[in-house]
């Protein structure tokens, strides 16, 4: 007999009911319900932040009848959720349904939602594509907050800040976050509002390669084979006890290249020269394709090139709400000593 969507939800409901009791107790009530690639319905994801149910597709819509099933479905299982969907499989994962007034009302506005006692800004649709906290990455935010305490942290490619919102709220005892993006750092500071903090953490609005080669005492030339580079915050050398290095896939700005899969030496090696001696460096690759085992001995290898030999690594694995056929998930997290 054939399944439907119905019964994969259900099977993953179950599955995560033991999870969700726990994620309860630690005050968490952001988690994915539903992850479509492994549990039945590819590019379909489910996602729970605070009352918002976020419902997005990325290969191809749902259906009316579809879209019907699954509210219904959550509509017993979640009654006080208010239901968001995007249909994200167009070029670039731009969203394509228009949605009626009522709906775009409860799809625009601004929400809350908590992980592990930290509280942070939400909204079902915004300027941007992306939610505002990647839930996969929880594990990481769980592991920074466990060895934060009394410790700097350097949150690159910082985006919406939760990982250094999480520190700070853990006992860090300075935090600095880096992103190029007004919008994103916008949201940052936001979240650093939303909770009550010991330090304030610190926004630099930069490209992350300018901020790193100053950090790391390499220094930032203002011109590069004759040309005038774009104006970029000048920063003091300052090295950090803890790193935190979630690149994108790709970007390329006049300060440089980030590619994931050819070069990621190239963010790598200036991120690890930020981090003291004896200290912790956790990247994070989100390329599907890319060998966990061959991006560690890269990242060995790099390191030992810079005189900064890795000591210990160890992997962060998503939580149980991100299952994976093989035991290797697309994003792959390394906690390393350096």
């Amino acid at each position: 007999m054939t399944e439907t969507l119905t019964t994969h939800l259900a099977h993953a409901f179950a599955a995560r009911e033991t999870l969700m009791a726990q994620l309860l107790a630690e005050k968490t009530d952001a988690y994915r319900l539903f992850h479509g690639t492994v549990e039945g319905h590819p590019g379909l994801t489910v996602d729970r932040y605070g009352d918002l149910l976020l419902v997005q597709c990325f290969h191809s819509p749902l259906t009316p009848e579809l879209l019907a099933e699954l509210t219904a479905f959550y509509a017993e299982k979640l009654p006080a959720l208010a239901l968001v969907y995007n249909d994200r499989s167009q070029a670039n994962s731009r969203i394509a349904n228009a949605l009626t007034a009522e709906q775009l009302d409860i799809a625009s506005a601004p929400r809350e939602a908590h992980e592990m006692g930290v509280t942070y800004r939400i909204q079902g649709r915004h300027a941007g594509q992306d939610p505002w906290l990647f839930l996969d990455l929880r594990a990481a935010r769980r592991r920074v907050m466990q060895e934060i305490a009394g410790k700097s942290l350097l949150n690159l490619f910082a985006y919406t800040c939760g990982v250094g919102i999480a520190a700070a709220k853990a006992g860090a005892r300075f935090v600095v976050n880096v992103d190029f993006s007004d919008s994103s750092l916008k949201i940052g500071k936001e979240n650093a509002r939303y909770n009550t903090l010991a330090v304030r953490p610190r926004f630099i609005k930069s490209d992350a390669f300018a901020a790193m080669r100053q950090l790391s005492g390499l220094g930032q030339a203002e011109f590069v084979r004759g040309k005038r580079m774009p104006p970029f915050p000048k920063l003091e050398a300052q090295t950090f006890d803890f790193v935190f290095l979630d690149p994108p896939s790709y970007a390329k700005s006049p300060f440089g290249v980030v590619d994931l899969v050819n070069d990621y030496a190239s963010v790598f090696k200036p991120a690890l020269l930020c981090t003291n001696e004896g200290g912790t460096l956790i990247c994070t690759n989100h390329v599907a394709s890319v060998s966990r085992d061959i991006w560690l001995d890269q990242l060995q290898r790099s390191a030992t090139k810079a005189g900064r030999p890795i000591r210990e690594f160890e992997w962060i694995l998503p939580e149980t709400d991100f299952p994976s056929m093989d035991g290797e998930p697309p994003l792959k997290m390394v906690f390393l000593h350096v």
